[in-house]
């Protein structure tokens, strides 16, 4: 019995350790994400207008939308679909590439949330962010 008991404890301890050391790397960077990364940091600047305007907001499922194509003179609304649609794609990459650099690609789902409480957390004061299903202005 105490064997048997020792052994349980011993599992135990291993599953434990093995969880432990489980951990997601958001941070990590391979040469996709570092491209990814700079491709949506060079859009970023010109997404910023529209992030201000409040044309453009962040989605509680890690990407971002036309939110009101109003706010976006009929001259640049197809410059602002564009760039979202680039961004999301990006994004979208972003996620699976990562989850793939740590050797869990389904991870990937939990990589996104994790991607889009972040992203959320850290906009700017007057973006437009979703929670919910509704948008607010932060």
């Amino acid at each position: 019995m105490n064997n048997l008991i020792k052994f349980y404890f011993a599992l135990f301890v291993l599953c434990a350790s093995a969880a432990a050391s489980a951990q997601v790397n958001i941070e990590i960077n391979t040469p996709g994400v570092v491209a990814l990364k700079q491709s949506m940091q060079t859009r970023h600047a010109q997404l910023a207008e529209f992030y201000a305007s409040g044309a453009v907001g962040l989605t509680s499922d890690g990407m971002v939308a036309l939110r009101d194509a109003n706010a976006v003179p009929m001259a640049s609304r197809q410059k602002a679909n564009g760039l979202v649609t680039a961004e999301n794609q990006d994004r979208k990459a972003l996620y699976t590439e990562i989850a793939r650099a740590n050797a869990h690609p389904e991870w990937e789902g939990d990589i996104r949330n994790t991607f889009a409480q972040r992203w959320i957390q850290r906009a700017q004061a007057g973006w437009w962010v979703q929670s919910g299903g509704s948008w607010s202005k932060k």
